[in-house]
């Protein structure tokens, strides 16, 4: 058991595996569960055994869980699961919201199975909310500070041809998201987890590179990309999401921070609030 503040927090490990096992008897009597297990994207170049796992990761961690729910006499209220905009695919400039159709490239295609796994959750007892994510900001982990070195050399800018969207969410909205899915019975389905003003990647750069007084004018080539990154670059990097968050917005949600220059101002006024270091802190995931 470990404290934090003042909760308390026990640690539980598990074999993620898609079966039960002792663990399993700690989501009896839960009033949530919280899913976000699943191999990084962004680790490495999308080889077959890299495809692999990051499609199983997810799948499996989530089966896992899905059995012990349906196993418990006591189930929880809220099956909140990990997803992303990549559900929806390469979009160009559409905007996407939680009715658009599921995109065909690989992330859409994991997205599809995490959440269809998710979702056997469901019953009169449990909801399920599927958090579709974006981008999120947050200058101590995440995709972020792998993108300040160029910036901070004065090699930064635009990715290719930078015409393509890039939805994000400051960390503390994310944070603030999760918890108000839990709090409000009427949200079910998927939730995109992005800000209401996505912005294109060449505005986000120049926004970055004004955030940290760094000039932002030296793209990184498409094809330079491709040949170092494979497949990962189109689908991380070279195409995107106008993803909205629809749903969140209908149903009352108030985002801090709407404004990526606003994001990036928090990012990097070096005081994150103890309570998002709190949420994130590695004890408190799956």
């Amino acid at each position: 058991m470990a404290r934090y503040g003042d909760r308390r927090v026990y640690l539980v490990r598990w074999n993620p595996d898609g079966q039960l096992g002792p663990w399993a008897d700690e989501i009896d009597g839960a009033a949530a569960v919280v899913n976000l297990a699943g191999e990084s994207i962004g680790d490495g170049r999308w080889s077959k055994a890299r495809k692999a796992a990051i499609l199983e990761s997810r799948v499996l961690a989530t089966r896992s869980l899905v059995e012990a729910i349906s196993a418990v006499a006591d189930r929880p209220t809220i099956f909140v699961s990990g997803s992303a905009v990549g559900y929806y695919g390469p979009l160009d400039d559409c905007l996407a919201t939680e009715d658009t159709p599921p995109g065909s490239d690989f992330l859409a295609k994991v997205c599809v199975q995490w959440e269809s796994e998710a979702v056997r959750a469901a019953s009169p007892r449990t909801r399920v909310v599927c958090i579709r994510t974006g981008l999120v900001l947050d200058g101590t982990g995440g995709a972020l500070p792998r993108m300040l070195l160029p910036f901070r050399l004065g090699l930064g800018g635009r990715i290719g041809s930078g015409r393509q969207y890039w939805p994000w969410i400051h960390r503390q909205d994310w944070v603030d998201l999760v918890r108000w899915t839990l709090a409000t019975p009427a949200v079910s389905g998927p939730v995109n987890a992005t800000a209401p003003a996505p912005v294109t990647n060449r505005d986000f750069s120049r926004a970055l590179g004004r955030a940290m007084h760094r000039p932002a004018f030296m793209p990184a080539p498409a094809v330079a990309l491709r040949l170092m990154l494979g497949e990962m670059a189109d689908g991380l990097l070279l195409a995107g999401q106008r993803a909205m968050p629809a749903k969140a917005q209908r149903l009352g949600f108030k985002f801090r921070f709407e404004r990526v220059e606003d994001a990036f101002a928090a990012v990097f006024s070096g005081r994150p609030p103890a309570k998002v270091r709190r949420a994130f802190h590695p004890a408190s995931r799956p």
